[in-house]
């Protein structure tokens, strides 16, 4: 059992670390750890390396918003909140961001596993039922939440374009010979990092001094975003195409936001959504058989028959990582706006710019990706993600990037 402990540990500190570096997924570590398992399981168990890996990614899920809503960098699970927060950051309530998202994922954690005797009665059937309808689920839900988001005629019709237009481009990058992580890495730097902080810089944003004292009460409004958070994590569960980035789409719609009238409920729904996914995706494995993210397909690898007592062992390492990672993320996110106050924003924008295109680069050579594809890319996806700040339409139609090649997937899948 000491040896779980351990593994619990090193994986939140793992967490931390994956989570705070700009541009660094925490599949990225967790494919070390498994291309190092044959090694590794000479003298660890499966379970000791499971643990690490469930520790590490709920650890991450947490610690990720901290540099995505400072430093304006994403990644899929916390793009929308990379304008509301990082907004926030330029108002100098990055303490009150902090404790929003805080508060979002160790709440919705709590949430989904008061749910999973429900889900474990209702996921085996129901995914089998939807799941030959996935693509009209996504075509019909795609049309009327572009909708739904948009003011007016004229905001849905770009909001429609730009949908298909990162849709087209999500779909174009998937077929190029560069992996589908770094894939993602490149397209979301463009679309969400790199864009927002060129127009931050070209609006004449800077960095305010950060008000140490914040204004945040525990509401019914925000426990009712944790719980929506929570549930709209879990039920991505029955919609096999879709990932936190889209779920987050739906919890914009359910609430009736664009995440630029309510920040606090919103960043509380998307934090808790992005927590809740990544427990979730683990518990998908025992429930249906699926493992729903990079993390938990290694786990299927290495564990061959998924039992009780190993759902129950994962369960217990969430709580204790979510309940560690809070406190983590309180105290690096608080050193973190301390920190920024001194710096030069411009500076510190162009630095980020920089780190994010060399990690980029790096990984690029790395996997041995055509780097003239990879700029090509970047350079497109940026533009692209540059053109809703000035059209004034919400950057979570861009969201097509993920949606619309799930569509085309499901579509000849079921042809």
């Amino acid at each position: 059992m000491f040896d779980l402990v351990l593994a619990c540990f090193l994986g939140i500190a793992c967490g931390a670390l994956t989570g705070f570096i700009p541009g660094i997924h925490v599949n990225t570590a967790g494919a070390i750890i498994f291309a190092s398992s044959t090694f590794l399981l000479g003298f660890l168990s499966p379970e000791f390396l499971c643990v690490f890996l469930v520790a590490m990614s709920i650890a991450h899920a947490m610690i990720e918003f901290v540099p995505s809503m400072m430093l304006g960098v994403p990644e899929e699970g916390s793009a929308l909140s990379v304008l509301p927060g990082h907004r926030m950051v330029l108002e100098g309530r990055s303490k009150e961001a902090i404790r929003i998202v805080s508060l979002g994922g160790f709440g919705a954690i709590i949430v989904t596993i008061l749910m999973l005797p429900v889900f474990a009665i209702l996921l085996p059937a129901t995914h089998s039922f939807i799941k030959p309808f996935t693509c009209i689920l996504l075509f019909f839900g795609s049309i009327y939440m572009t909708w739904r988001m948009s003011n007016g005629m004229r905001a849905f019709g770009w909001s429609l374009i730009l949908f298909i237009l990162s849709g087209i481009m999500g779909w174009t990058m998937f077929q190029t010979p560069i992996s589908s992580g770094l894939a993602m890495m490149c397209i979301f730097s463009g679309l969400f990092g790199i864009s927002t902080i060129l127009f931050s810089l070209n609006d004449g944003s800077f960095i305010p001094h950060q008000n140490k004292f914040y204004d945040l009460e525990l509401n019914k409004d925000m426990i009712k975003s944790t719980f929506a958070g929570g549930i709209a994590g879990s039920i991505l569960g029955f919609l096999p195409g879709f990932g936190p980035a889209q779920g987050g789409v739906i919890v914009q719609v359910a609430m009736g936001s664009d995440g630029e009238d309510d920040t606090t409920n919103f960043l509380t729904s998307i934090s808790g959504l992005n927590t809740s996914d990544t427990l979730f995706s683990l518990f998908a494995i025992y429930l249906i058989g699926n493992p729903r993210s990079g993390i938990a397909v290694y786990m299927n690898y290495l564990i061959e028959t998924f039992s009780i007592s190993h759902l129950m062992i994962f369960t217990f390492t969430a709580l204790t990582s979510v309940a560690i990672s809070v406190i983590l993320c309180l105290k690096l996110g608080d050193s973190f706006s301390r920190l920024m106050e001194n710096v030069d924003y411009k500076k510190l924008s162009i630095s980020v710019i920089v780190l994010m295109i060399a990690i980029l680069y790096i990984f690029g050579i790395i996997y041995k990706a055509p780097l003239p594809y990879l700029t090509l890319m970047l350079i497109a996806s940026t533009a692209l993600g540059l053109l809703p700040h000035y059209l004034g339409i919400s950057k979570s139609h861009l969201m097509g990037v993920l949606i619309v090649p799930a569509m085309v997937i499901y579509f000849t899948m079921f042809t």
